[in-house]
């Protein structure tokens, strides 16, 4: 009843419907579907089991198929179940192991996003729940055994799902986007980086795409106009990393940061020393239209920035939280999209897993539908920014991957060795053989591939033959390695050139011959 009383609150209309057995079809198919007509915006699951199978087991397939007829948000909340709620609030572990994987991993098979706690037991007469500022002390008068719903959890929950309905229903044109690029490691001109990704002309296409599709957006000529804007527009005028696309006032942080004394614990008065020109903080970034491109700030201290990842019990710097209010509240997205692997919101310190009020990816990213472009090889990770920070995962592909090949030295260095392999083992010995065994040795050790002292003994014919053979397979191995081809870049896929390449690596790892290339080129 509370989170239904949460979800009206929020002006949604409520179906709740109860599923007997083990299977939820049956009350999808009835009270969600009328003459194949879809009649919700969003379903949440309150059971923390799958949608078929329920906690027996597991039929993904099955979920995927009605999940997929409906085409609307699937949030699992689930209670805690194996600890009391004060456990639960007062760990840094937040989910035990068994209440992840049952309640957290196992829906996220069926599609399941935003996995959320909303309630569990009180546990004994006098404590105290510390998952957030409510601080709700249970009574004699709760019995141990019953349920009973967070009333923070329960309340974002509801406003979660609130603002996923409110994005669905409204027009594309006035839809604000917050697009988010990253820094890592910063000062080091790592701004609009992520794995395997060419980050400046994948969001020119993904701009160009949201463009055609009805969002309001102006979008540069050209990726490199746009990379150009970003990074270096006005920064050098404000002595900073991009081009600074506002600056919010030490006063106006002050005054609206709820968690401002955490925050200054760490980091001392505001507004901070990072992204700062001491009176303010810096916004980075630059607005084309209804869409803000910004640049997510540094997370931690210029010379270690990971430790405030590790850190316990610490807190995200003032620019990092001030970043977050403003696309919320001041730009006012509707949602934002964090371009690719990875940034640090997910990484913020807070329970590992079944966040509560008082986590900090929970806090910055408060009720924003967040979507995320995220590497398909990286799919831990991937489970971090869905699990701890309510991300709705876009995979893009890795690039091809091709054979490394050989330049320079390395080339010089297989014909010397090619040479000494043809030369019968019999027909060895003369002064030109040693020649060449000398020149091997000094090529081989400008290529870091031995060590030019000391000198290879000339008469030592078995010696000389096992050190010719090594540095023959350690070539080899170099110019087979494979590698990525160039940089993905979304929407694009790979040329005929490419796929080439890939399938010729394929076929290499798997029957350790290679084709010719005229036989891969009729497969493509």
């Amino acid at each position: 009843d509370p989170v239904i009383a949460a979800l009206e609150a929020q002006g949604l209309q409520v179906v709740p419907a109860f599923a007997a057995g083990l299977d939820s079809r049956p009350a999808i198919d009835t009270y969600f579907i009328k003459n194949d007509q879809i009649m919700v915006d969003a379903v949440i699951s309150l059971t923390g089991f799958s949608l078929v199978g329920g906690p027996a087991y597991n039929d993904a397939k099955a979920a995927e198929e009605v999940l997929a007829k409906l085409d609307v948000p699937y949030i699992a909340a689930h209670p805690v179940e194996f600890q009391t709620l004060p456990q639960w609030g007062g760990s840094d572990r937040g989910l035990m192991p068994v209440e992840s994987t049952i309640m957290v991993a196992i829906p996220e098979l069926d599609g399941a996003t935003q996995p959320m706690v909303y309630g569990g037991r009180p546990g004994a007469a006098g404590t105290t729940c510390t998952g957030c500022h409510q601080r709700c002390t249970f009574t004699e008068e709760h019995n141990p055994q019953d349920m009973f719903t967070c009333v923070e959890r329960t309340a974002m929950l509801a406003a979660r799902t609130a603002k996923l309905v409110a994005l669905r229903k409204s027009d594309k044109a006035n839809r604000k986007i917050g697009l988010v690029i990253f820094n890592f490691p910063p000062n080091a001109g790592h701004t609009g980086t992520a794995a395997y990704l060419n980050v400046f002309e994948s969001l020119h296409k993904t701009m160009l795409g949201l463009k055609a599709d009805g969002y309001t957006v102006s979008v540069p000529e050209t990726a490199e106009a746009l990379r150009k804007e970003i990074i270096e527009g006005n920064a050098q005028q404000y002595g900073a990393e991009a081009n600074v696309h506002t600056v919010i006032s030490a006063d106006d942080h002050v005054r609206r940061d709820p968690w401002l004394k955490e925050i200054e614990a760490q980091w001392g008065p505001a507004p901070g020393k990072q992204w700062s020109n001491g009176s303010g903080i810096f916004i980075l970034g630059k607005q084309y239209g209804n869409v803000l491109v910004t640049v997510q700030p540094g997370f931690g201290f210029e010379g270690d920035p990971m430790r405030l990842l590790f850190e316990k019990g610490f807190a995200p710097t003032h620019a990092f939280s001030a970043f977050y209010r403003y696309i919320r509240e001041d730009f006012a997205a509707n949602a934002v999209l964090h371009f690719g692997t990875h940034g640090a919101l997910e990484f913020m310190p807070g329970k590992q897993a079944g966040m509560s009020g008082g986590c900090w990816p929970d806090r910055l990213i408060n009720d924003l539908p967040n979507f995320y472009l995220y590497a398909s090889n990286n799919p831990s990770e991937g489970a971090l920014a869905k699990r701890r920070a309510g991300a709705t995962l876009i995979s893009y592909l890795t690039p091809p991957v091709t054979q490394a090949g050989i330049y320079a030295g390395l080339i010089d260095l297989k014909s010397s060795v090619e040479r000494w392999r043809a030369i019968a083992p019999e027909q060895r010995g003369d002064e030109e053989d040693h020649d060449l065994a000398a020149l091997i040795q000094a090529q081989a050790a400008q290529m870091d591939l031995c060590k030019a002292e000391p000198l290879w003994d000339m008469k030592d014919d078995a010696f000389l033959q096992e050190q010719v053979t090594k540095l023959y397979a350690d070539i080899l191995e170099l110019e087979y390695t494979l590698i990525p081809n160039g940089m993905h870049i979304v929407g694009d896929t790979p040329s005929e050139t490419e796929r080439v390449d890939l399938l010729s690596a394929m076929a290499i790892g798997a029957f350790n011959k290679a084709l010719p290339n005229s036989v891969i080129t009729q497969l493509v």
